[in-house]
């Protein structure tokens, strides 16, 4: 056993279906009596939902989330929300509406609880991605964590089958990097692991079975663990590579980490030999990143960057983003193989170590 740090993240989980009915309870826990409910305006309709749960400790609605966390949008509801005389945040939906509520955590303090429904894992990180001028750049802190996640497979039986493979796979990539990264550790290797099987095991059973609630219920336990392994240790080159593509590009963030995600562990696996045996005994597959490849496929998500509408022309331009400022990575950072590795990527080709 070698020498490792562990550091637990400081949250409270309630898991289970129908928990958002104990929506009421935690507030009385947390001693917390005007809340602000943020969403997408897609998700409108189902966060005023939550009035109804909280009633007259409903302060108001912020329903312009969007993806990347623009650093704009953030100022508007920030402008929205002050005479509001709220003392507490709800994120209501996806990754890009805990992302907004976590950047008005950090620039105000206030305490959030977030609800998710979809599969990416972000409520159960201190890590805050913010996009301005056409950059993607994060940071972490501990405000910028939920302090509390209510986790109800009931509120993701409505999530579209194509919403719910790339999310899915999008909280697998965390997991994945978390098993080659620089400050891994047993513990979270073994979340890891665990939030890989899960994951690969519900996805297409959702495909098949959208209303199946073991599996929805199960997707979503594997988000949580997955979630965990992202907030504890670092990211590496794919959350690099998805960064870069997302807020220079626009690319849609889920969709982006599900095709990236088995050409980032193809070029990283001859330097990562231990993550590829963990994910090998996860997938039940020799070669993981096919594996991957193949959910992928199995679950409807695009098979390749063109699909998303990125043009071949911008290939050497993304690489350009991820040689600058380059996260840590178990392997080198080597151009020609990056390119080649992104060209793949970007036609939908099966991935492959160079």
């Amino acid at each position: 056993m070698h020498d490792f740090r562990y550091a637990a993240l400081p949250s409270h989980v309630v898991f289970g279906a129908g928990v958002i009915g104990t929506l009421a309870d935690e507030l009385d826990r947390l001693g917390l009596g005007r809340l602000v409910v943020v969403s997408t305006a897609g998700q409108r309709a189902a966060a005023r939902s939550i009035g109804r749960w909280i009633g007259a400790r409903c302060a108001g609605y912020f329903a312009g989330a969007a993806m990347h966390t623009p650093v704009d949008v953030t100022r508007h509801a920030l402008a929205r929300i002050a005479p509001l005389d709220a003392d507490g945040l709800i994120a209501f939906g996806g990754g890009s509406a805990i992302g907004l509520s976590k950047a008005i955590a950090l620039r105000t303090g206030l305490p959030q609880i977030a609800i998710p429904t979809t599969y990416t894992g972000s409520e159960m990180t201190p890590i805050l991605g913010e996009t301005e001028n056409g950059l993607k750049t994060t940071q972490s802190a501990a405000i910028i964590q939920p302090g509390t996640v209510l986790y109800d497979p009931d509120l993701t039986m409505d999530l579209p089958v194509s919403v719910s493979g790339v999310s899915g796979l999008n909280a697998m990539a965390h997991a994945v990097e978390a098993l080659y990264a620089r400050n891994g550790n047993p513990i979270t290797s073994l979340m890891a692991a665990e939030g890989v099987r899960v994951l690969a095991r519900a996805l297409p059973v959702i495909a098949t079975t959208p209303g199946d609630r073991q599996a929805r219920s199960d997707a979503l336990y594997g988000a949580w663990l997955c979630g965990v392994c992202l907030g504890t240790v670092g990211m590496a080159l794919h959350h690099k590579i998805c960064h870069a593509l997302g807020g220079t590009f626009g690319l849609p963030h889920a969709q982006t980490h599900a095709v990236m995600l088995p050409h980032v562990l193809a070029y990283n696996a001859p330097a990562a030999p231990d993550a590829m045996a963990a994910l090998a005994a996860a997938l039940g597959d020799a070669d993981p990143a096919r594996a991957l490849f193949e959910i992928g496929r199995t679950v409807g998500a695009p098979a390749g960057l063109r699909a998303l509408g990125m043009a071949e022309s911008d290939i050497d331009r993304a690489l350009a983003l991820v040689l600058a400022n380059p996260y840590w990575n178990p392997r080198p950072l080597e151009r020609g193989a990056l390119r080649a590795m992104l060209a793949r990527a970007w036609a939908g080709s099966p991935p492959a170590s160079e």
